[in-house]
């Protein structure tokens, strides 16, 4: 198994603590957690967009910009571009550049965003997020790969002749499909034969299997070998202790005030408590051995050869001992446990991109 830290940059005052970060501070924790990751071994960082409080991950491209000056080889992840309600051209040269910055470290996932607060900001209906969101990555792969782009359509005004500057740095920028709640995610993916990301982060094990399942038959579907999909998918929040009851005694205060957000509620998490959500949800709490053996169970089901952790809303000290635990207790069982070829060398992702 492969491992992404990634964080949608909520910025609410510590649980504990009462202290809220500035936003400055807020985004030099975040770089700080990208350079950890990289020393820890993660393979991948990844930053979240949303247009709103309590978040301040409006520009992804800038905040991985920076990320990419002060790392120099893990991946850099977009968790997700909500390609729904942004312009093509503008996707295409802002990630294109990223793609340079970083030496071509850039991979994509796109979704049409879980806040739909982003809609009214960019001139679109939610009844149309799935349409327009295809409408828009059909264009962006066009930019990314053809010059001279002559295009019509619904969402943004036509273009003649286009050929949009700079020209990616990699042959074919991998794209991930953002899953949380629709079919459509996981058709558009199929459609195109790439990899899928499912968020895994509200609900029950039942619901985002169903997704990934159907991704797998609609591959089949669209002559793409389903016994070759990638998959990712999230693990919830983490919380590391020597004990259960550690665990949560430390963790219950974060999670408390996350599930009391209006964005939190949004995602309608069918949890009672803390204590539903570890026993059946996805909540990654507890000592290791009980975290390692829920991602087990949940990879038997998804078939996911990457996991996306993060630790958003601790404070500093609390972040790193919770990555570091991570990563000294669990990364390796798991590494060992779950093969990945995903990141190597000519790797599934890299050929999935290449269908482009």
């Amino acid at each position: 198994m492969k491992f992404a830290l990634f964080s949608l940059m909520m910025n609410i005052p510590n649980a504990v603590t009462g202290e809220t970060l500035t936003t400055q501070q807020k985004f030099q924790n975040v770089l700080k957690q990208a350079v950890l990751a990289e020393e820890l071994g993660f393979e991948a960082y990844g930053v979240g967009e949303r247009h709103g409080e309590p978040f301040i991950s409006s520009a992804p491209p800038i905040v991985l910009t920076a990320i990419a000056a002060k790392t120099s080889r893990i991946r850099l992840l977009t968790t997700v571009t909500v390609l729904s309600v942004l312009d093509p051209v503008r996707v295409a040269e802002d990630y294109a550049t990223l793609d340079h910055l970083s030496g071509g470290r850039l991979e994509m996932i796109i979704g049409k965003g879980n806040d739909p607060r982003h809609y009214p900001l960019f001139g679109i209906k939610e009844e149309e997020q799935w349409e327009s969101m295809a409408e828009r990555y059909g264009l962006l792969r066009r930019l990314w790969n053809e010059e001279q782009v002559t295009w019509e359509g619904k969402y943004r005004p036509p273009l003649h002749q286009v050929t949009t500057q700079p020209r990616p740095y990699q042959t074919s920028i991998p794209v991930w499909h953002g899953s949380a709640s629709s079919t459509l995610s996981t058709e558009l993916a199929a459609k195109y034969g790439e990899p899928i990301f499912s968020s895994n982060g509200f609900h029950h094990l039942e619901k985002y299997k169903a997704l990934i399942d159907h991704y797998r038959e609609r591959l089949a579907f669209y002559g793409h070998d389903p016994q070759k999909a990638v998959v990712g998918a999230g693990g919830g929040a983490l919380y590391l202790a020597d004990t259960r009851e550690e665990a949560i005694k430390r963790y219950r205060p974060y999670y408390d005030a996350f599930h009391a957000t209006a964005a939190s509620q949004h995602n309608q998490s069918p949890f009672t408590d803390l204590e539903d959500n570890i026993k059946n949800g996805p909540s990654l709490v507890g000592n290791a051995e009980m975290v390692i053996e829920k991602i087990l169970r949940y990879q038997k089901a998804f078939g996911h050869q990457v996991l996306s952790i993060s630790v958003d809303g601790l404070t500093e000290s609390e972040q790193r001992e919770q990555i570091e635990r991570f990563a000294s207790e669990v990364m390796p069982v798991l590494r060992r446990e779950i093969p990945s070829t995903v990141w190597d060398q000519d790797s599934l992702v890299q050929q999935a991109a290449s269908s482009f």
